[in-house]
């Protein structure tokens, strides 16, 4: 790949956590680095928090609400229009289990569960859209954050309508995640465009504050993803921070990954490139 300070980097869900610790190491990097998120005042307050440590950061701002497809939309047209490199994707905003919505059942935009919607559908949506600035760009690569925390989808009722739970939510749209991202490898090979998922690390919340090397750890597990060279050809894996790992059976079951991949095209109005 090239050096970093002529990469562009795209972090999704850059304004809190993760995300924003990452943008923040890139721009150190001197990688050129997208920042999303979906408020204006977080956004501005992310670049000048990042700027006053890297004066000379180059920093883009999107704000996109990922509850809805039409904003995914728009966020891709607006990164494809304004940049014709693209050389990292981090799929990384998401939600929890509660937050939002206290552990009631919630609907995106669309009419889709939320959390399937933001933490899987919109990625998905997001990265098929990206695909072809990432293959002008080659080699490239894309990362899914994702978690060990994970759950088999119910085809019979992947939004939940029955039974449903914030904790089996948030599990079954990480698995999908990884289901996705074993499937695209496939599609991918030989391209020059890799994708990889992660648990970045067990963040533990004491005073409402996440542990500062819990979340360190992420960051390196992420970046790692992302710039080791060693990792150039490989593909279609899930890692648990910087370890080698394996998700849950349903991952690499050929026919449950046809399904999801039929679905998630029927739903986000996405079709791969016919070749």
């Amino acid at each position: 790949m090239r050096p970093m300070e002529q990469r562009t980097i795209l972090v999704t869900g850059a304004t809190d956590g993760l995300g924003r610790a990452l943008a923040a190491d890139l721009a150190a990097r001197g990688a050129t680095v997208l920042v999303h998120g979906r408020d204006d005042r977080r956004g501005h307050d992310t670049l000048e928090e990042i700027r006053a440590a890297v004066p000379a950061a180059r920093l883009h701002w999107y704000r996109a609400d990922l509850a809805s497809l039409d904003e995914v939309r728009e966020l891709a047209q607006a990164v494809s229009a304004d940049h014709k490199d693209l050389d990292t994707l981090v799929n990384n905003a998401g939600i929890g289990t509660t937050v939002p919505g206290g552990g009631v059942r919630q609907e995106s935009a669309d009419g889709h569960e939320l959390r399937f919607a933001v933490n899987y559908l919109a990625g998905y949506l997001l990265t098929r859209l990206l695909l072809p600035v990432l293959r002008e760009s080659a080699p490239s690569r894309i990362v899914n954050v994702s978690s060990l925390g994970q759950a088999p989808i119910d085809f019979g009722d992947v939004m939940l309508a029955a039974g449903y739970s914030g904790v089996r939510a948030y599990c079954q749209s990480k698995l999908a995640q990884v289901m996705f991202t074993v499937d695209l490898a496939e599609e991918l090979a030989g391209t020059g465009v890799t994708v990889n998922a992660l648990h970045p690390a067990t963040y533990i919340r004491q005073d409402d504050r996440v542990g500062v090397s819990e979340l360190r750890e992420g960051v390196e597990a992420t970046l790692r993803l992302i710039t080791d060279p060693d990792l150039d050809e490989v593909s279609g894996r899930f890692f648990d921070g910087l370890r080698p790992s394996q998700a849950l059976e349903q991952a690499y079951d050929a026919g449950a990954r046809a399904r999801l991949r039929e679905l998630s095209e029927n739903l986000s109005k996405a079709r791969p490139p016919a070749d």
